[in-house]
């Protein structure tokens, strides 16, 4: 199951969540330091709604953004 929108072409992304410990040095402690750093994806909105396409209606998946841009008219 892709999870692309048929659209636009919106597909997941990468990124990183940051892991911190300590006090900040505006709250009286040493500075917050960076303990671990792991990978992660930022996964577009998508829905599954039925379009006409070529005369015939299908499901494609579409992210909101386009929804909303009026880039697809809804069955």
């Amino acid at each position: 199951m892709s999870r692309i929108c048929a659209i636009c072409g919106k597909g997941p992304m990468a990124g990183r969540t940051i892991a911190r410990r300590g006090l900040a040095k505006k709250k009286g402690g040493v500075g917050k330091k960076i303990t671990g750093i792991t990978k992660r994806r930022f996964l577009p909105n998508l829905q599954t709604i039925r379009v006409i396409q070529k005369g015939a209606t299908r499901r494609i998946k579409v992210c909101t953004s386009c929804i909303k841009a009026g880039k697809v008219e809804k069955v």
